[in-house]
């Protein structure tokens, strides 16, 4: 009994309200969405939703475990809570597109899709075959996304529990909520202010339309770990403050170096990363990510050599 009593007080001791989060939420979070984290990893984890304004216990954002790494994964109810706050919001229609239903699309010149029309099969209407979703807003012209069944397949070989129902075919829901997401990022730009907040260093990220955004908190939740013995003088935390902001710099660079590269898909940024990167872990250091910065200056210089030597 009294072994039970001293686990809780050291608990409660670990726990700080963070933002608009007491105590007793915060417990309440941490029995319920992330009994598998320590509290240095939820303490994080609560730190970095509260920066962006996203509340777990409404589902915006999730903590996902990956043996000792914690990943932050945001849901549509956090994207969509984060295009609600945007100027102009005029709400988001998403449909899961059944194989008896009836659906059409038009698009401009470029290939914009301006406009759908949809019309619901007769009972049964078959499986989702695709789906699509219009986010609107004042002042600007409608994202039209529109999702095929490909899409969905490929994450749900990898999550068939979340993606699948039990005769086998894609859960609307599910599909419903990939297109709305893909909307959403596309008209707020909400993926740039996620980024922006959690001055993460993701280069390969670049997804927007597929799963959400994933960030790595091991590495600082053993530093919060670390922390709750020696708490960090005002130097230390001007250090951390500096380091964070010149690595959002190197991520702007590398950013272009890619671009100037001519590697701009996802796959191919993060197949580079991974051949040239020399990262032990999940998070690059600051002196990491410079040295791939030199090898990428490297590419480049090589690449306009070759392109003046071409004949004219």
């Amino acid at each position: 009994m009294a072994k039970d009593t001293q686990i809780q007080t050291i608990d409660i001791n670990q726990v700080q309200a963070i933002g608009e989060f007491g105590v007793a939420e915060l417990m309440a979070m941490k029995e319920s969405i992330a009994k598998k984290l320590t509290w240095p990893q939820f303490n994080l984890f609560m730190y970095q939703v509260n920066r962006m304004g996203l509340d777990p216990s409404l589902g915006h954002a999730v903590p996902i475990p990956y043996g000792n790494d914690v990943n932050i994964r945001i849901e549509y109810e956090g994207w969509k809570s984060l295009a609600q706050k945007s100027e102009g919001y005029q709400g988001i229609y998403s449909q899961a597109i059944r194989e008896n239903d009836e659906f059409s699309a038009e698009s401009d010149d470029d290939g914009i899709i301006t406009k759908v029309s949809f019309k619901v099969g007769k009972p049964p209407r078959g499986n989702v075959v695709g789906a699509f979703a219009v986010a609107k807003r004042e002042g600007h012209k409608d994202v039209i996304v529109i999702c095929d069944l490909d899409e969905f397949e490929k994450y749900a070989k990898k999550n068939p529990a979340f993606w699948k129902l039990d005769n086998g075919g894609i859960d609307p829901d599910m599909a419903k909520k990939f297109a709305a997401t893909r909307a959403v990022k596309a008209q707020f730009n909400v993926a740039q202010v996620v980024e922006d907040k959690m001055l993460s260093l993701n280069p390969g990220d670049g997804n927007e339309a597929s799963e959400p955004i994933r960030r790595d908190i091991t590495a600082e939740a053993n530093a919060a770990a670390a922390a709750t013995k020696t708490p960090p003088s005002g130097e230390a935390e001007k250090a951390k403050r500096d380091e964070e902001a010149e690595l959002k710099k190197l991520r702007v660079q590398m950013k272009k170096n890619f671009a100037t590269l001519g590697i701009t898909t996802p796959e191919a940024m993060q197949e580079y990363t991974d051949t040239y990167g020399k990262f032990k872990g999940d998070i690059p250091t600051l002196e990491e990510v410079k040295e791939l910065l030199k090898v990428m200056d490297l590419h480049i210089a090589e690449k306009q050599a070759e392109q003046d030597e071409l004949p004219l």
